[in-house]
């Protein structure tokens, strides 16, 4: 093999082999889901936006689709579990306040409550 074939396979492999060392922080991030609504509005348009794609061929330009819209989908996941977490403690101070006959919590814990359910359902 001459000189300039090693060098331009060598290039070659460097052209390819390159985007396989970036950096974590060249990846995809998705779109943060940093309050409550946020989340519900992320998850409802990245799962529709995930629909249309696999209600076609999936090829690799689909995959690399689907692939970005999960780190969407994973962010607003995480902020509605995180959200629910401190909706099932709110929910449960409602109901302990209930056992002690302690209105003046339920109606504030229960507010409060009803306030952020009501963000997940309309």
């Amino acid at each position: 093999m001459t000189i300039l074939r090693q060098f331009t396979a060598v290039a070659a492999s460097l052209l390819i082999a390159v985007p396989a060392f970036a950096s974590d922080s060249d990846h995809f991030k998705g779109q943060p889901s940093h309050t409550l609504e946020q989340a519900v509005a992320n998850f409802s348009e990245y799962n529709n936006k995930l629909e249309k794609v696999l209600a076609g061929d999936l090829t690799p330009e689909a995959m690399n689709e689907v692939h970005q819209l999960t780190y969407t989908l994973e962010n607003a996941l995480q902020k509605l579990d995180d959200e629910i977490d401190a909706l099932e403690e709110t929910l449960e101070k409602v109901h302990k306040a209930s056992e002690h006959a302690d209105p003046g919590t339920v109606r504030s814990a229960g507010e409060q409550y009803l306030s952020k359910s009501r963000k997940l359902v309309n």
